[in-house]
């Protein structure tokens, strides 16, 4: 779903890491460049945790470019304006009795590749060559993008781990920002090599979701209290924890929720959802996405 606006973030907001702390404009490439497109990914958190997460294949995903005409390098990627847990799950605020959500993503761009960063525990690998005018056309619809589509979402939601099994709702993160910018680019006319190119995603399995409403009318002084109640009781285990003791008795919780009752709510474009669990219930997985095949019929904005 696009959204007409971005709406400012609240102060109540805040992220242990800077959003884009390095970030420029996109610079306006010269018509007759040509512009190294390379796939960059790295273990999540791999600046702190090294390749950790890498093990359990949760990737980060990033794209560079590099101009013959002036040499220089630059780095493209999209991510959480305040981390993956604000994102995932709401704060509950005395005083408020919806569910409080710090949730927004946003695209990243900057001057220099970092080929540590990429090349120790993950990829960095050309992957096409662009004229500067599909780059500077990439560049308007990375704008638009940017604009329209603003809030970050964790999960995959599948009817079961089949690959042709209905999917309910789909993740809009990192690497979907990174495919769209592909087929953006095969639209435009870019020939991509052929490797394989492979994604993590953190899917949950349901029966069909039940639609349950947006804040007001669950929340609002017309809203219903008792599911209201009961979300706010779903949530409150996935709070940040003080004390070993306290992550423990939560995880109990979660899993007499998820697992034991088959219970999940989920927050997706403003509006809440009952997810009827069923078995695995979670799974990560890195599938390949090959890379995809334009056509210059497609490449509106």
């Amino acid at each position: 779903r696009r959204f007409d606006f971005r709406p400012k973030t609240d102060p109540y907001c805040q992220a242990r890491y800077t959003f884009c702390p390095t970030g420029s404009a996109i610079p306006l490439m010269k018509e007759e460049d040509v512009i190294e497109v390379y796939r960059l990914q790295a273990p999540v958190w791999e600046f702190k945790y090294g390749d950790l997460l890498g093990h359990l294949k949760i990737m980060h995903d990033a794209v560079g470019f590099k101009s013959t005409l002036t040499g220089k390098n630059y780095t493209m990627e999209w991510y959480e304006l305040f981390q993956l847990g604000n994102c995932t799950f709401p704060h509950l605020r005395p005083g408020m009795d919806a569910p409080f959500w710090c949730n927004q993503g946003a695209a990243c761009f900057y001057e220099g590749i970092d080929d540590a960063h990429w090349k120790a525990n993950g990829t960095l690998v050309l992957v096409t060559t662009i004229s500067g005018t599909m780059f500077n056309e990439m560049a308007q619809w990375v704008k638009y993008d940017n604009e329209t589509g603003i809030y970050y979402e964790t999960w995959t939601v599948q009817a079961s781990p089949d690959k042709k099994s209905t999917v309910w709702f789909d993740s809009y993160e990192c690497s979907k920002f990174i495919l769209r910018t592909y087929q953006k680019l095969a639209d435009l006319g870019a020939v991509f090599k052929k490797i394989q190119t492979n994604y993590t995603s953190i899917i949950l399995f349901s029966g069909e979701p039940i639609y349950l409403g947006n804040e007001t009318s669950i929340f609002g002084p017309q809203g219903n209290k008792t599911l209201a109640a009961a979300i706010r009781d779903f949530y409150n285990p996935f709070k940040p924890h003080q004390s070993v003791r306290e992550f423990f008795v939560d995880l109990f919780k979660i899993i007499d929720h998820v697992i034991l009752n088959h219970q999940f709510y989920l927050f997706y474009n403003l509006e809440y959802w009952f997810l009827p669990m069923k078995s695995p219930y979670l799974k990560i997985i890195y599938e390949e996405v090959p890379l995809p095949v334009g056509s210059k019929a497609s490449s509106d904005v």
